[in-house]
């Protein structure tokens, strides 16, 4: 019985199996891990490069230029490698090379494939131990490749990006020698001032050929390539000179150099051998044309994450290239406009209204060979006057308190709030009662002002951030209300939400960019909602009275052309006079604006000298960006389809008896001349006869017979003479500005946010004075050109 247990637990224990070793367990799931992980990779690795561009030669050889597009998609402007001098491999310095090769890739001779692993293992560390985005791990050769075939955008930078890469660089090095390869790299990479490869940047920086620098030259230029904006040896001396000696510390590390060399070079200065610095070449007619759009587009394409100068990009903008050319010849050569002088300065914004798209702009006049010069329409703020008040004061009123544009207002004497300062119109008039379309189209101050009380500083704030308009702490104050720093850009864009219908949309100049290899990334403005149509509407509406009657605009205005705009003029302070007793002439003026649009086009004009403090706009000066308006808005609409604007369903019309109050509705059988026609919010209306659309014109303009056409009534606008009605009266009679116009001297003050808070008695009291037109049958028409207000600063705009 024990024999038969004994022989059955034999039997137990010989079946048994065997039990493996948790470590051989562990030692084949790695195994099998990795093996997954190469296989997927090498999979994953083949679909990608499968994908990668083809491997072309020209590419290799050309720069990174980027081409500009116009918005018909015809070349324009090349940013890039058209002043490059090629140098051969046979004729680039072994020095350079050694430079080259031991700062950026000291492995570069070893490396077969074009890839070197223990660099990548390397990066691939720093990404798993904290970095963001792909680092490091590229040869000498992947850099060409990706120079030749890839944007330096961040977000481009993928796996699928870093696999297409590798798998060019094993072509490269199968097809070309490494001194091959090391001349396209020389050649090709951006040195900073628009210039490529470093045989060119010898002759920039040194005035001499690569065969002719000294050792710790060729270090500066080995450098640079990682930078070439921080390590520019003209602005950034310092750190250009750390950058040079790390790359002859690593070239002794190297042993291509010894310790003295080193030690002999760090201690020549980096200014030695550097020539004056100069433009790489002298402009062409074409690149004056377009120089400041072409600023505007770069800074946006840098602000995307690409280098228009090395990613060799397809760049479309949204640029009218006839319209460019046709404000650049206006603004420098055209003899139809009277500038005083080269040192008057203007800038000028096209805009597409619906859109946000920038179709034109100039920032300068007369500015020689300048090459991406002082933007003034984008770069500089200058105080826009009276074009301030439909968009910080009237438009919030409407917004935010239903108002309509026959809303009383008072022009009686006015202190800004916990002070004595008195604010005045150009004639240091008051007119009493009127209607807030009155107020807007002669351009009154004091209602203005009352008006932005009403609403309050923080409302009217908060309204024009919506139109991408952000003041600052100091600019919250009332006296902004007629008058606040703003760009031409800004203004134009804030006006377009007008002509949209209350729409706004960021300016943009690029509409698509797509990369070297073929990525394509469109670039549209989203629109956001800044104000009601409504608003929209009932603004638009008011400011068609400014070409009309005695509205400051009168002599601007384009033929038949459905358009509203507004005039701006600001005066100088007594500050300012007292320094300067010539600003103080009558009528004398700082800057001068005209704004306006129609619903295809935003034109926003600043003119003035950029020295306010030693120069000022006469008269006939600030008739100038009126005149230039005109001019531009004839142009650009002649082949545009010409439609006027559409009353929205919640707002009404009414005939109302002049200067009633409350408002009372005229009966049906009552004289024109006895009613005047006003917008309201529906709901907010007296009385119940609504006026229909076909009556639905601007009242300023009845003396046009406009009264009879329908809001949506278009028509085909084919050319507009330069001659084309100056004043769109219906009489013959001329009109001219009234010759007692005088500059407002009244000193400013800040005021808080809300009417009761204390005015800073530091700041500057803003003057408009827009002297309404007058009748004279014995004179020709002048029109009311002259509306000013003071800047609110109580300083000269500094540029």
């Amino acid at each position: 019985m024990a024999g038969n247990n004994q022989s059955g637990e034999s039997r137990l224990t010989r079946r048994k199996p065997k039990r493996r070793s948790p470590w051989r367990k562990f030692f084949w799931g790695i195994l099998i891990f990795f093996g997954v992980i190469l296989v997927s990779g090498s999979l994953l690795f083949a679909y990608y490069a499968h994908s990668a561009p083809t491997l072309d030669q020209e590419k290799l050889v050309s720069g990174g230029a980027s081409t500009l597009y116009d918005s018909d998609g015809k070349a324009f402007k090349t940013l890039g490698y058209e002043n490059r001098d090629y140098v051969k491999s046979a004729d680039i310095p072994a020095t350079l090379k050694n430079a080259v090769v031991s700062i950026e890739d000291r492995r570069f001779y070893k490396e077969p494939f074009g890839i070197d692993p223990i660099r990548i293992i390397g990066a691939a560390i720093s990404d798993v131990t904290g970095s963001s985005g792909l680092q490091g791990g590229s040869t000498l050769t992947q850099q060409l490749v990706k120079l030749s075939f890839f944007s330096t955008k961040a977000s481009d930078q993928t796996i699928k990006r870093k696999a297409q890469e590798a798998w060019l660089a094993l072509q490269v090095e199968r097809k070309y020698s490494k001194d091959q390869i090391l001349e396209y790299y020389i050649n090709k990479v951006y040195m900073g001032n628009g210039i490529y490869g470093m045989g060119t940047a010898a002759q920039y920086y040194f005035g001499k050929s690569l065969s002719k620098l000294d050792l710790a030259q060729f270090a500066l230029l080995a450098g640079m390539p990682q930078s070439p904006t921080g390590y520019d040896p003209y602005t950034h001396a310092d750190l250009a000179t750390q950058r040079r000696n790390s790359v002859l510390q690593a070239m002794e590390r190297n042993k291509v150099i010894s310790a003295s060399q080193e030690k002999n070079a760090e201690a020549e200065s980096i200014s030695t051998g550097l020539v004056d610095q100069a433009t790489a070449k002298n402009q062409t007619t074409n690149d004056a044309v377009v120089d400041p759009y072409v600023k505007e587009v770069i800074n946006q394409v840098k602000a995307d994450g690409f280098n228009p100068y090395t990613d060799g990009l397809k760049i479309y903008t949204n640029i009218n290239l006839d319209a460019q050319k046709h404000l650049y010849n206006l603004v420098n050569n055209d003899s139809s406009i009277s500038f005083p002088s080269d040192k008057f300065q203007t800038a000028v914004t096209i805009t597409n209204p619906n859109n946000g798209q920038v179709v034109a702009q100039i920032g300068a006049r007369k500015t020689g060979d300048t090459q991406l010069g002082l933007n003034r329409a984008v770069q500089t703020s200058r105080s826009n006057g009276s074009t301030m008040k439909p968009l910080m004061d009237y438009a919030p009123a409407i917004e935010y308190l239903n108002e309509s544009t026959y809303t009383q207002l008072e022009d009686t004497k006015y202190t800004y709030p916990g002070t004595d300062i008195q604010l005045y119109d150009w004639d240091k008039k008051y007119e009493g009662k009127m209607s807030m379309r009155t107020a807007l189209v002669t351009s009154r101050n004091v209602p203005a002002i009352r008006t932005l009380s009403k609403v309050g500083i923080t409302r009217a704030t908060q309204f024009l951030s919506g139109l991408g308009i952000n003041l600052t702490q100091k600019e919250q104050v009332a006296s902004t209300g007629i008058g606040g720093y703003v760009s031409t850009l800004q203004e134009a864009a804030a006006y377009g939400a007008f002509a949209n219908g209350g729409t706004y949309y960021k300016p943009r100049y690029v509409k698509k960019v797509v990369t070297a290899d073929n990525v394509v990334h469109h670039y549209k403005s989203k629109g956001t909602q800044a104000m009601e149509s409504s608003t929209a509407y009932m603004i638009t509406d008011m400011l068609k009275g400014v070409f009309t009657g005695s509205g400051t605009g009168v002599n601007y205005k384009v033929g038949d052309l459905y358009e509203a705009g507004k005039t701006g003029t600001t005066d100088y302070s007594d500050s300012e006079i007292k320094q300067n007793s010539a600003l103080g002439a009558t009528g004398m003026a700082k800057d001068s604006w005209f704004t306006g649009y129609t619903r295809n086009n935003v034109i926003s004009v600043w003119t003035g000298y950029d020295k306010s403090s030693e120069n000022g706009l006469d008269y006939s000066e600030q008739k100038i960006a009126g005149e230039i308006y005109k001019n531009m808005m004839t142009y650009i609409s002649q082949d545009e389809t010409n439609k006027d604007w559409k009353k929205p369903s919640n707002v009404v019309a009414r005939n109302i008896v002049k200067n009633s109050d409350p408002a009372q509705v005229a009966s049906k059988n009552a004289s024109s001349s006895t009613y005047t026609r006003e917008l309201f919010i529906k709901g907010t209306q007296p009385g119940s006869t609504t006026i229909t659309d076909s009556e639905s014109t601007s009242s300023a303009a009845e003396s046009n017979s406009e009264s009879n056409r329908d809001s949506s009534q278009s028509q085909s606008v084919t050319t507009f003479s330069q001659q084309s009605s100056a004043t769109s009266t219906s009489d013959s009679s001329s009109q001219q500005a009234s010759s007692s116009e005088s500059a407002s001297s009244s000193s400013t003050a800040a005021t808080s946010s809300t009417p009761t808070e204390q005015q800073s008695s530091s700041s500057t009291t803003s003057t408009s004075t827009e002297a309404p037109a007058t009748q004279n049958d014995n004179t020709q028409t002048q029109g009311a050109e002259t509306e000013r207000s003071l800047d609110p600063a109580n300083t000269s705009s500094s540029n």
